[in-house]
């Protein structure tokens, strides 16, 4: 599956853009400026998706990338 496509299924779950997890992931304290903070684990991260959004790993790795600048194919 390409990083494109696990964007389009986590969108189709879940109503949310990369754009706005980008804005939630700051909200949330994990970002500041668009970058993750040195202070921040990807668990913690994986967790609050899984938690809040019912990510299964794999997606939740996939926001966790988009997070950290890989760009949509």
């Amino acid at each position: 599956m390409s990083f494109q496509a696990y964007l389009d299924n986590i969108q189709a779950k879940t109503g949310k853009s990369p754009s706005d997890f980008k804005a939630l992931a700051e909200k949330m304290g994990f970002t500041l400026n668009g970058k993750i903070k040195p202070d921040v684990k990807a668990t913690q991260i994986t967790d609050w998706l899984k938690a809040e959004f019912d990510l299964g790993h794999g997606h939740a790795m996939a926001v966790y990338a988009l997070l950290k600048g890989k760009k949509p194919d």
